[in-house]
């Protein structure tokens, strides 16, 4: 652990081939490595990293369109803080700091509160869990427990960079099981379902990026625990993301010169506070759990 940086205090984790650094501003994944191979793009203590990474999102993940929504009946305003897009982005977390709870060689426990307020009167007791294990590497669990009163709707991503060794994402292999793909309209809100292949982006194979420009909501994943791969073929080094979440985001990092690629596991769509799919209606006492892992392979 190290003094405060614009990203907080630093976490060191190892076990066996892994090292994770676990930042407490966001609660973010700083960086992971495998074999002294670099699994996720990686940011120092001392600097607010670009494009949210490896950050925890919640109470929403992803965006909600005008900066707007309704619940039971009630109509809220949220900040606009994407005001290309008119949109509020990734909840309130990702730029907050998180306690540490609990600390040991290879694991962290951190943990935060999203207070009520105007545009979410709601109390949630939030924690981010990152355990490192020798042979299944790094696993993140994601809780929120509603401590208020009343039923809060809610929402979860985790927002890592996958990686190899700084490789561009045009020379990596993906692969992702999804087989549907959501078209975005000029505020990047979902607006139509399409099949991955019609709509030219099937990675159920494994195949190059390539040009490929990915920022798309994905669904139709396999049930139970599914797996997305980025592989580098010149070397055969690379990292999965499992989950079993139900949503997907996939961007090809073009805002950050397309260094990784973002593999977003979300319990929900984007704009999901106003279409309601798969909100999650989280009553008084009640707590949501979300799981990813990522481990690194040599072939």
């Amino acid at each position: 652990m190290m003094d405060r940086g614009a990203s907080g205090r630093e976490i060191v984790l190892q076990a066996g081939d892994y090292e994770a650094r676990i930042v407490t501003v966001g609660a973010g994944l700083a960086s992971l490595r495998y074999r002294g191979h670099e699994l996720v793009v990686p940011h120092a203590v001392n600097e607010c990293p670009p494009g949210y990474l490896g950050k925890v999102l919640m109470p929403w993940p992803n965006r909600v369109a005008g900066g707007s929504y309704s619940w039971e009946g009630t109509s809220y305003d949220l900040p606009v803080d994407e005001p290309t897009f008119g949109t509020s982005l990734h909840g309130f977390v990702a730029f907050q700091e998180w306690e540490i709870a609990e600390a040991e060689t290879s694991s962290v426990l951190l943990c935060t509160l999203i207070a009520a307020r105007y545009s979410y009167p709601w109390t949630l007791a939030v924690s981010a869990r990152y355990s490192l294990d020798a042979d299944t590497g790094l696993t993140v669990e994601l809780s929120a427990t509603n401590i208020g009163e009343g039923t809060a709707p809610y929402g979860v991503g985790f927002h890592p960079y996958l990686a190899v060794d700084g490789v561009p994402a045009d020379e990596l292999e993906l692969e992702n099981p999804a087989s549907i793909i959501y078209e975005a309209d000029a505020s990047m809100i979902p607006v139509a379902a399409h099949d991955v292949a019609s709509f030219g982006l099937d990675f159920r194979s494994p195949a190059i990026i390539g040009t490929s420009r990915l920022d798309n909501a994905f669904a139709g994943l396999p049930e139970g625990t599914w797996a997305v791969t980025l592989r580098d073929p010149a070397s055969g080094v690379g990292v999965s993301l499992s989950s079993d979440a139900r949503w997907l985001q996939v961007y090809s990092a073009d805002y950050i010169n397309r260094v990784g690629v973002a593999v977003e596991p979300m319990s929900c769509p984007p704009n999901a506070f106003n279409s309601g799919t798969d909100v999650v209606a989280l009553g008084a006492g009640e707590t949501h759990t979300l799981s990813a892992r990522i481990a690194g392979f040599e072939s």
